[in-house]
């Protein structure tokens, strides 16, 4: 639930939906600075409201800022406000229930709750008819929480944060957090320390330590609380009054001020980790966020190192190839801000090298500030951001959380517009001159090495009852038009006006099961290289266009289709659409793109095979449906098929799947079929049908008995566990009540596995289990990351769930009408803005689902019966059928699985190759 790295949430905010586009000069004024209308009240006890109007969705978001975070804290007891945040859902005095299981049953969507270094905040989006009860809940854990806080929930919330630390730090790169956050702060400052605090300071910390937190900290007038959505002033007002009214106000509280602890010379460090490729950190601290030097130090991060059109990414990654990663970032804080450059280098490439070409291309920078048109599309990557932004109204980045940041760090929720005034506002000269005042000295640099392989006056609210439950709607999303253009290709459009914002997505029928084992990968890098040139555009300059019109492109691909895609704003669309329609018709496949593109992959695949949370996905399908199956190839491909692609490769693909007789056209926002068709038969008109040859999508028959495969990560922290079968396809009349029953099992938070390693035993930060669509047989998978000393008991765990699944432990009434309302409750919140829309449409499409599927999805969720649940559970889920796969450190933990005696045990390397 943390958010592992120091982030306000308004830089979050424009992190998160920064789409690394930009504008011409000419295009800057169209992109006008978003206005959030709200309105604000304080009640008696100090808890500040901001309420915003938006009535599209039947959907209000609910997010509650606690200006407190780990600076809050002292050395010795690091750790607190994260472990407090966990512990904020454990239940309170009057809703003594686990909070993330109750919103579940309610259809909360966008839920979380997050800490960083100067605010812990919770956040959810409900249906309107059940804010009441969310209200309820969210104002008694602020209130009423510690007359249920016990040592029990205590040592319970203690385990999943240690647990949560743990795969943290047992990720690649994990440890340059912790050094980083030591290294660029004086001991004291309160940016010293980690957010999630250290192991030692979190076994210490007692029960007086955590009622003390809450009794100063979480105090009404310490919060900011948005609501947004489809609520009114009037109604916020009343409903806040009522339920928030009564709590009385915490201790005055002194804030910290500014502390930039500003830094000369530079302080070097190396460091191993179980990493593919070597990465260079290089870090200053810089001005607090909220003022002209943040902002300006943002234009300058996203000059450097902000996309393709970057001078990192186009010196280090494309020109001089000595990167397969290059960016640059400021993240704010509220008392001080740092500035971050991050390097990963490509295999066996100089490290000072690298990071000799990244400083003369700052040096550069600071000598003749950036180019108008360089410093234009910095401004526009942030501008067009925030146009994003006026899509969603919840948490990681909608409208609730700019006002809530604005109002917490300076009491003017409408700080974002000075902010972005500032960047429109920015010269050349203002860059040049910030980065001479704090990038010229006081740089830490970190270099990660790959370590050896072989190693009040309310009115009382009567608390005793909860308000009653609201009900699950049905949507009502906009209809699928359809137009087909004189070439055949079927365009369908969903109109939505709530944004300038139009997506444009083409559906091709191949994806990852059109390779075959000689081309494994071809898929995945022909999509990638189409945005690498065209006939007669260079790679940087469709980065440029692409950003010049504020349009973020995007391509992708799963098992059975590939999808390539333009968000565009309406202004700038027909532009967009002549750019885009240029990169998917007329791809140059440029040899020397091509020989990059492939160190990349490769890179990209040794990374995959040093990560146990994806070395387990590049094998099981292999292990599952056999090695020969059109599903059984990893998507990024293996090294030699990857080392030994062509361009006769790529063109005979691109010219054998990219047929319009072959694709599909999905349109979704701001225009209209009259609009949008002579658009596209301008753009797309000229492409030519013809023969696609059909995939064979073999059906696998279920193996007789259990199997373990065994592959070794030697020092892993963390054990890998997965449990693998198959299921019937997507489009199966099947595959919507196996979702609701997969939701008992391991699909929520509240699921059977994940209450029972994460919650009972925290042996786990988080399991899960989960049906990959497909239009064949769907792998339905189970994945559990536990600690090494618990793989043998945990695994036994997990068998006991799946025959407690499959009919040992039937499913209850209780169990499937809480995965009913979840599953139907959280759907309204799915489809805030025309790139959700599009993915539901996507989905329609590619499955050859009813048209009204998500019209019609609540009532044939809430029809399904017990009898059937359990029929279906016993029917699909098959204990003494699966794959079972276990990633680890096998020197700790292969003599403990073989115990179990769960059938036939082979050890296989990271390829899926079996081992003597």
């Amino acid at each position: 639930m943390t958010m592992f790295f120091r982030r306000t949430a308004l830089a979050a905010s424009i992190a998160l939906l920064s789409f690394n586009v930009s504008v011409h000069a000419a295009a800057k004024s169209e992109i006008a600075i978003p206005d959030i209308p709200y309105t604000k009240f304080v009640l008696k006890n100090g808890l500040t409201v901001l309420v915003h109007e938006d009535h599209k969705t039947p959907v209000v978001a609910v997010n509650t800022w606690y200006h407190v975070g780990s600076k809050n804290e002292k050395p010795g007891k690091t750790g607190f406000a994260h472990l407090f945040e966990h512990l904020m859902f454990s239940g309170s005095d009057n809703f003594n229930h686990t909070y993330l299981q109750a919103m579940e049953r309610i259809g909360a969507t966008g839920l979380n709750g997050t800490t960083n270094t100067d605010r812990t905040n919770y956040f959810q989006n409900v249906p309107t008819s059940m804010l009441d009860y969310l209200l309820f809940a969210e104002s008694d854990r602020m209130g009423h929480l510690l007359g249920v806080l016990d040592q029990k929930k205590l040592d319970l919330q203690r385990g999943v944060v240690q647990n949560e630390k743990r795969q943290g730090e047992n990720r690649p790169y994990g440890v340059a957090y912790q050094l980083i956050t030591e290294n660029t702060y004086p001991a004291g400052h309160p940016y010293s320390w980690t957010v999630i605090g250290s192991m030692k300071d979190l076994d210490a910390a007692s029960m007086s330590d955590v009622q003390e937190w809450f009794k100063t900290n979480y105090g009404p007038n310490n919060v900011t609380l948005v609501l947004a959505g489809d609520i009114t002033p009037e109604q916020a007002r009343q409903k806040v009054e009522q339920y928030y009214g009564e709590i009385p106000a915490g201790p005055p509280l002194a804030k910290q001020a500014e502390w930039i602890a500003k830094r000369t010379g530079t302080h070097r460090q190396t460091v191993q980790d179980r990493v593919p490729q070597a990465r260079l950190y290089r870090v200053w601290n810089t001005p607090r966020g909220q003022t002209q030097a943040d902002a300006l130090l943002d234009l300058t991060a996203k000059i450097l190192g902000g996309g393709k059109t970057s001078r990192f990414y186009k010196r280090l990654v494309y020109k001089d190839q000595l990167a397969t990663g290059a960016e640059a970032a400021q993240a704010t804080a509220e008392i001080g801000s740092q500035f971050y450059v991050e390097l990963t280098a490509r295999p066996g490439v100089d490290m000072r090298k690298l990071e000799q070409g990244a400083d003369e291309e700052m040096r550069a920078l600071m000598k003749s500030g950036p180019t108008t048109a360089e410093l234009e599309n910095a401004k526009t990557a942030i501008l067009a951001s925030y146009t994003r932004i006026v899509e969603r109204v919840g948490g990681f980045g909608g409208k609730s959380d700019v006002l809530a940041a604005c109002q917490t760090f300076t009491g003017n929720p409408d700080c974002y517009k000075d902010y972005l005034k500032t960047v429109k506002a920015a010269t050349p000269a203002q860059i040049k001159q910030i980065m001479q005042q704090w990038l010229s000295d006081g740089d830490y640099v970190l270099e990660v090495q790959p370590y050896p392989t072989d190693l009040s006056a309310t009115a009382k609210l009567d608390r005793s009852k909860e308000p009653a439950l609201g009900h699950p709607e049905s949507l009502k999303l906009p209809a699928m038009q359809q137009a087909t253009l004189s070439n055949g290709l079927k365009v369908v459009l969903a109109e939505r006006h709530a944004a300038p914002v139009v997506n444009v997505s083409m559906l091709v029928d191949a994806g990852y099961s059109s390779d075959t084992p000689d081309k494994a990968g071809l898929a995945g890098v022909v999509l990638r290289m189409l945005e690498e040139g065209t006939t007669t555009r260079t790679a940087p300059r469709i980065a440029e266009e692409f950003e010049s019109l504020g349009a973020d492109y995007a391509a992708s691909s799963n098992i059975d289709g590939a999808f390539i895609q333009v968000n565009a704003l309406k202004a700038t669309l027909p532009k967009a659409l002549d750019v885009y329609a240029d990169v998917l018709l007329h791809p140059a496949f440029a040899q020397h793109e091509l020989d990059r593109m492939k160190q990349d992959q490769l890179a990209l695949i040794q990374r995959e095979k040093t990560n146990p949370s994806t070395m387990g996905y590049r094998v099981i399908p292999s292990l599952v449906y056999g090695k020969d199956h059109a599903y059984a190839l990893p998507n990024a491909g293996t090294e030699t098929a990857v080392a030994g692609l062509t361009r006769d490769d790529l063109v005979k693909y691109h010219q054998t799947w990219f047929k319009p007789n072959n694709a599909t056209l999905l349109v979704v926002g701001d225009t209209t079929l009259a609009e949008i068709t002579p658009l596209l038969e301008k753009a797309l008109g000229g492409w030519k049908a013809g023969e696609v040859p059909k995939k064979t999508i073999a059906v696998v028959r279920p193996p007789e008995k259990p199997v373990v495969y065994l592959m070794d990560k030697p020092g892993a922290l963390q054990s890998v566990i997965y449990g693998a079968q198959l299921a019937p396809p997507r489009n199966s009349p099947e595959s919507l009540p196996l979702q609701v029953v997969n939701n008992i099992f391991g699909g929520t938070f509240s699921s059977r596995i994940n209450m029972n390693l994460r919650e009972d035993k925290h042996w786990s930060y988080g399991v899960n289990a989960r049906l990959l669509p497909a239009i064949g047989q769907r792998l339905y998978l189970s994945s559990s990351p536990v600690q090494t000393d618990k793989t043998r008991e945990s695994l036994q765990e997990l068998v006991k769930e799946y025959a407690a699944i499959a009919g040992a432990k039937p499913i209850s009434a209780a169990e499937l009408k809480n995965a009913q309302t979840n599953e139907t409750l959280a759907l309204p919140g799915s489809f805030e803005t025309a790139g959700q829309l599009s993915g539901a449409y996507s989905n329609i499409l590619q499955y050859k689902l009813p048209e009204n599927y998500y019209n019609t999805f609540t009532d044939s969720v809430m029809a399904l019966t017990p009898e059937q649940a359990n029929a279906l559970a016993a029917k699909v889920i098959a204990p003494g059928q699966l794959t079972w796969l276990v990633v680890g450190d096998l020197s700790k933990i292969e003599a403990g699985v073989r115990e179990l005696n769960l059938g036939e045990v082979r050890k296989i390397d990271s390829d899926g190759n079996l081992l003597p």
